[in-house]
């Protein structure tokens, strides 16, 4: 009963609309002042958690995610994506989901993703007439493989509140990425030869016209292959990694595409530091919730009320799959991370749950998150981008919430769909 009011308490605090930080921050210290009489060493928990080396991997991530975007590499990714699959049913659709699958490799984000490949992919969907809600889901859905495909920045602050490897993180969530991605195409396949047979399709392209696309889009192309390969073959580390990709970013900016200024360079570094700071900020309100449920030992008694109810792995799983589906409705991914995984991290240790699956299906659940409303992030940006009705947005993105959701049931059935890959890692 106490666990429920506090986390009633919390979620009431958040939706009067106060940034998330400061609602962690403020209900976790007047908890503790209402419990223990004082603050105590809440700066020493704050400066603990954000004193971390894996940390730095953010801003380097976003700072090569950014520099990409701004190189304006999306239309040579887009226009070979489509070269190679105009032949196909749902040719557009399906170079779509695959520019989505590159550019989620490049910029860790879902929203930044749906945003650049929207803004290229819908109005030609709509010009060669599939119907505008196809459109719309398709990219909000394939946006959301931004989290999933590794870097993935809620996965580093998944990693660093569990203790879990960065690197071992991103490679678990690559195989579930792609299975994704293929149920996405598939689903675009069925729909435009059932739905949408007057689309015409173009012919297969020539071995030459294929090679000279790829060609093109080679160096972008790179650049995941060069980062998560990197970690792969125990180059790298993750913090290791984000930096070397900062720089071959930076190389293919402003030496290859030669699309790159001083002025660009330095946008993209305040945009980096802009979200990063955000970030920063929640992780150190979370701490000091976490460290007052500690010191209520609200995770023991979680642990206690889970052994007592005797519900096993499988029905822990469905439980917090099913919470943070709701959550995800209403709070951002960030948050819903750091509120639930130091709380629910003791019982997982408890009943041998490998925390990288965990992280694994939770990502999942949070690019569920994404298109599902009332605060579904990547609903509103196909809005900013097309000014279209929510509600034709909302319906556009249905089939998808349920395709995600057999993809979540599969890695939860099959655990080794996210584990296999970091199982054959090196170093």
């Amino acid at each position: 009963m106490t666990i429920a009011l506090l986390f009633a308490g919390l979620l009431l605090l958040l939706f009067t609309g106060l940034p998330i930080f400061a609602g962690l921050a403020v209900f976790g210290g007047g908890l503790l002042l209402a419990t223990q009489g004082e603050l105590g060493s809440v700066t020493e928990v704050m400066f603990g958690e954000m004193n971390r080396y894996l940390l730095v991997a953010i801003p380097l991530f976003a700072f090569m995610a950014y520099v990409m975007i701004r190189s304006r590499i999306v239309d040579d990714l887009y226009q070979t994506a489509y070269t190679l699959t105009r032949h196909l049913p749902g040719g557009l659709g399906i170079a779509t989901i695959l520019a989505c699958t590159i550019f989620a490799a490049i910029s860790g984000s879902s929203v930044a993703t749906a945003l650049t490949i929207g803004a290229v992919a819908i109005p030609q969907m709509i010009r060669f007439g599939y119907d505008p809600r196809a459109a719309y889901g398709l990219v909000a859905a394939g946006g959301t493989l931004g989290i999933l495909i590794p870097p993935s920045g809620p996965m580093i602050l998944y990693g660093v509140t569990t203790d879990t490897s960065i690197g071992g993180l991103f490679m678990a969530g690559l195989v579930p990425g792609l299975v994704m991605a293929g149920v996405f195409i598939a689903w675009s396949m069925v729909t435009t030869a059932l739905k949408h047979r007057h689309i015409e399709r173009e012919p297969r392209a020539s071995f030459r016209e294929a090679m000279a696309s790829i060609r093109k889009s080679a160096w972008a192309l790179s650049l995941p292959v060069f980062v998560l390969g990197g970690m792969y073959a125990g180059i790298f580390t993750a913090t290791e990694a984000a930096a070397a990709g900062a720089w071959l970013a930076l190389f293919v900016g402003v030496v290859i595409y030669r699309t790159l200024g001083l002025r660009d360079i330095w946008d993209a570094a305040i945009d980096a530091s802009r979200i990063s700071a955000m970030l920063f900020m929640i992780l150190a309100g979370a701490s000091v919730f976490g460290h007052v449920l500690t010191k209520l030992r609200i995770p023991q008694q979680i642990v206690e009320a889970v052994t007592a109810a005797d519900i096993g792995v499988t029905g822990f799983l469905v439980v917090m799959m099913g919470l943070i589906f709701v959550l995800g409705m209403f709070l951002e991914s960030i948050a819903i991370i750091l509120i639930t995984t130091p709380v629910i991290l003791p019982v997982m240790h408890h009943l041998g749950i490998n925390p990288i699956w965990y992280g694994v299906l939770l990502v999942i659940n949070l690019e569920l998150a994404q298109i599902t409303p009332p605060v579904g992030m990547n609903l509103f940006t196909i809005k900013a981008i097309t000014q279209a009705p929510m509600g034709a947005i909302v319906r556009g993105s249905a089939p998808y919430v349920l395709l995600m959701i057999v993809v979540l049931a599969m890695v939860m059935l099959w655990p080794q769909i996210a584990l296999w890959l970091p199982g054959t890692m090196k170093g």
